[in-house]
């Protein structure tokens, strides 16, 4: 997959207001990060009392999935599945923890969100409500 236009403000503040809805659905405290193809944040948000490592933890969360183009998830299945798995741990910005995930439009990738606060199950569920709040 190939990098198209960044992201703009707009449409990542919606991704983000996805993603920070399902958080409060489910009263958890989140922090929400969206990059552009390059990783570089476009718009940031969290919500009130979110754990304050969570800030940095997002946006790296997001800038690893921009730039390795895939979702954070697979590099933490990477990880436990050990082995040769490990060498995750030696690539410099992989974060192998889940919630990140690249935003994708025809088939380019044009920014990514990350989302951190919960369970790694409970920040990739926010980060796949924001990519769903891009197709509404």
């Amino acid at each position: 997959m190939t990098y198209g236009r960044a992201i703009g403000t707009e449409e990542s503040k919606k991704a983000a207001a996805a993603a920070l809805a399902e958080a409060r659905a489910n009263n958890w405290k989140m922090a929400v990060a969206v990059v552009d193809p390059a990783g570089f944040l476009v718009y940031f948000e969290k919500i009130d009392d979110t754990q304050p490592a969570s800030v940095a933890v997002a946006q790296a969360k997001a800038r690893s999935a921009a730039l390795f183009r895939r979702p954070t998830k697979g590099f933490q299945d990477m990880l436990a599945s050990g082995g040769e798995g490990l060498r995750v741990v030696g690539l410099e910005g992989a974060v192998p923890v889940e919630g990140g995930t690249p935003i994708v439009a025809g088939e380019r990738i044009v920014g990514a969100i990350g989302v951190s606060g919960g369970t790694s199950a409970q920040d990739g569920q926010c980060a796949k409500a924001g990519i769903g709040g891009l197709l509404n």
